[in-house]
């Protein structure tokens, strides 16, 4: 009996000899996994994390990209279109006065073009304009309301002249109806803003 319990005893203290090897190495495996795993783990998530600033970043800088590109091409697209404002040869005119000299620019573009003007009316300085607006002291506008009668070809000829006009204008409308005797003849409502400086 005292052998069988000696052996018991052996048994128990080597079960316990490896619960206590056992349980090192289960406290050393997540000592390594500590050391070792988790390190790396937050690394990663620390990566992941900037990975998302750095995306957003790159995002928000593309859409300032495309907006500069949109603006630059804007830009390319008004090249040209930049004229001048009109400025008389003569001192301390009227706005009537003023505009004169260029409104007699537009009547030989009309005359040259054999374009019938059937009436012309004028308004000086429309309260409704923008350069009249903010900026009277520096600036005289004249309002042309014109009914005209021209055929498709001389009226396209006219307006890529006016286009190609060297003073600033602003043609505000352009209603067209065909004549209803001869198609081929248009029937024109007008309106041209003629600016000049004071």
């Amino acid at each position: 009996m005292p052998e069988q319990e000696l052996d018991t005893k052996e048994i128990i203290m080597k079960l316990k000899d490896s619960v206590a090897i056992l349980a090192l190495g289960l406290i050393a495996a997540i000592a390594v996994i500590v050391l070792y795993i988790v390190p790396p783990i937050q690394s990663i998530k620390q990566l992941n994390e900037s990975y998302t600033a750095q995306t957003a970043v790159l995002e928000e800088k593309q859409r300032e990209l495309q907006d500069l590109q949109a603006q630059v091409k804007k830009q390319d697209d008004m090249s040209g279109v930049e004229k001048e404002v009109f400025v008389s040869a003569d001192s301390g005119l009227d706005s009537e006065g003023v505009i004169a000299a260029e409104f007699s620019e537009i009547l030989e573009l009309i005359r040259a073009n054999t374009i019938k003007t059937r009436s012309i009316d004028y308004t000086y300085d429309p309260s409704d304009d923008k350069f009249v607006q903010g900026a009277k002291d520096k600036f005289n506008v004249a309002k042309l309301n014109m009914e005209m009668i021209a055929t498709y070809k001389n009226f396209e000829n006219f307006l890529k002249e006016l286009y190609k006009h060297e003073h600033f204008l602003d043609i505000s409308k352009v209603e067209v109806e065909p004549y209803e005797k001869d198609k081929s003849i248009l029937l024109i409502n007008f309106e041209l803003k003629l600016y000049a400086k004071k």
